[in-house]
């Protein structure tokens, strides 16, 4: 249940920043040395020194990034840069962007939701999380005391009756705007109307919800309530119960989920025909021609066609394209090879790929990591440029030469994550990338 409470939250004084647009970022597992140092530029006051501190010489276990982002936050907040809002509010999101060619409207609400374990209630992951990422996060919570960013959490809502009493209340109110460095328009309302946060509160109630992004703060939100608790019992509505959340119902018309290709390294060099035989009966294939400006023609066929177990290589031994499809055999197979998952894991785009291609067909269980992007435009021009290409969807660049072999694949759905959360089940890597991404420094959530 995404039982929320209405919270006062800590806010950038435009009067002493400026633009917002100056002073917000990405999430800090997207930006990259460059766009760290670019948004370091951007304005002193930029929530990057506290989102992403940077490394320092001389660093040590008491003066690091974590007392450096903590203390950020502490002069920003005595200077007036900061000031926390007087009244609990719901704060109403909208992220306006484009993509192919097409304008689309996210619309949401940022609340504090209650924590509750995975396995415990109804809040549901999908993703699996590691180690040292959560270490992170909970170091830089111990220092600031705060959710310096949000999770996202979706929630099963047909009529989208929360977020219409929401987009009701924000009528004739003027909303506070940014754009970010890709260009998305982020624009925030404050909703203080003690009627509409109640009602709100009671349609999401019984409601699950699903995180789509932030796994790694939402496990560290957990950790960190259950250090304070075992220093002392925390009472019912202390902030370290809850933790800053995106809320977006699945039924959103603003709500799409991009792909996330594959380019890989480490393949010994072959042949389209020779990917064929390996591929044996257990997908039907065709060749859709050579040249790796064809991959947007032949993402184009298969996105329209909207099928889980429709997938292309890209062969660089002799620039060719394959078409895939994944036959009642290879359905069998991934069932004997994932009878751990459910049958809703086993017809993912990305589990035909990993589990049943990767892995057992071409029997590639130890390649480097891949190179992730979601363009075609990117599969393109990694292929053609190897270890020149961009970054990828966690900001890491290419390295190595040529790409081998590239694979375009569909994302997962919402529907997916709805079905895979509920089975217990944790989904591939990079099976859903929800665009655009939420910003960091609209709000900050105050956990004292």
């Amino acid at each position: 249940m995404p039982h929320i409470q209405a919270f006062r939250g800590l806010r950038y004084d435009l009067g002493h920043v400026g633009s917002l647009s100056d002073v917000i970022a990405p999430p800090y597992d997207v930006i990259d040395p460059a766009l760290q140092d670019e948004l370091y530029k951007k304005h002193p006051a930029n929530v990057i020194r506290i989102e992403l501190n940077r490394d320092e010489p001389g660093d040590d276990a008491t003066s690091n990034r974590y007392s450096r982002a903590a203390r950020f936050l502490r002069n920003w907040r005595s200077e007036g840069v900061l000031q926390l809002d007087p009244d609990p509010a719901l704060y109403v999101y909208h992220q306006v962007f484009n993509y192919q060619g097409r304008e689309y409207q996210r619309r949401g609400f940022m609340t504090r939701v209650r924590l509750e374990r995975f396995g415990e209630g109804k809040n549901y992951p999908h993703e699996e999380t590691h180690a040292s990422a959560k270490q992170d996060r909970l170091l830089l919570t111990q220092a600031c005391k705060a959710n310096i960013s949000q999770i996202f959490g979706l929630y099963p809502d047909p009529e989208n009756a929360a977020q219409e009493l929401l987009e009701a209340a924000c009528v004739g109110k003027t909303p506070l705007q940014a754009t970010d460095h890709l260009g998305v328009v982020h624009r925030l309302w404050v909703i203080t109307d003690v009627n509409t946060i109640s009602a709100v509160a009671a349609i999401m109630d019984p409601k699950p919800m699903y995180i789509a992004d932030g796994h790694h703060r939402y496990e560290t939100a957990c950790n960190y309530r259950d250090q304070l608790a075992a220093a002392g019992p925390l009472g019912e509505t202390h902030p370290a119960n809850y933790v800053l959340t995106m809320c977006v119902s699945m039924n959103d018309p603003g709500m799409i989920v991009l792909p996330t290709h594959r380019l890989f390294r480490g393949v010994s060099p072959m042949s389209a025909a020779e990917l064929t035989a390996k591929l044996g009966d257990y997908f039907v294939t065709r060749n859709v021609g050579q040249g790796a400006n064809r991959a947007a023609e032949v993402w184009s066929e298969i996105e329209t066609a909207d099928q889980q177990g429709t997938l292309a290589f890209y062969t660089a031994k002799d620039d060719t394209w394959t078409h895939a499809s994944v036959t009642r055999r290879g359905v069998a197979k991934i069932a004997e090879l994932a009878t751990e998952h459910s049958p809703d894991w086993q017809s993912l785009g990305v589990s035909l790929l990993h589990r049943l291609v990767m892995e057992n067909l071409l029997g590639l269980n130890n390649l480097p990591k891949p190179m992730y992007v979601h363009s075609v435009d990117e599969v393109e021009h990694g292929l053609l440029h190897g270890d020149t290409v961009g970054r990828d969807a966690t900001g890491q660049m290419g390295q190595g030469g040529r790409f081998e072999l590239a694979a375009l694949v569909m994302p997962a759905t919402v529907g997916h994550v709805q079905a895979i959360s509920e089975h217990g089940e944790r989904m591939p890597a990079k099976s859903t990338y929800f665009y655009p991404k939420l910003l960091s420094g609209l709000v900050f959530n105050p956990l004292e």
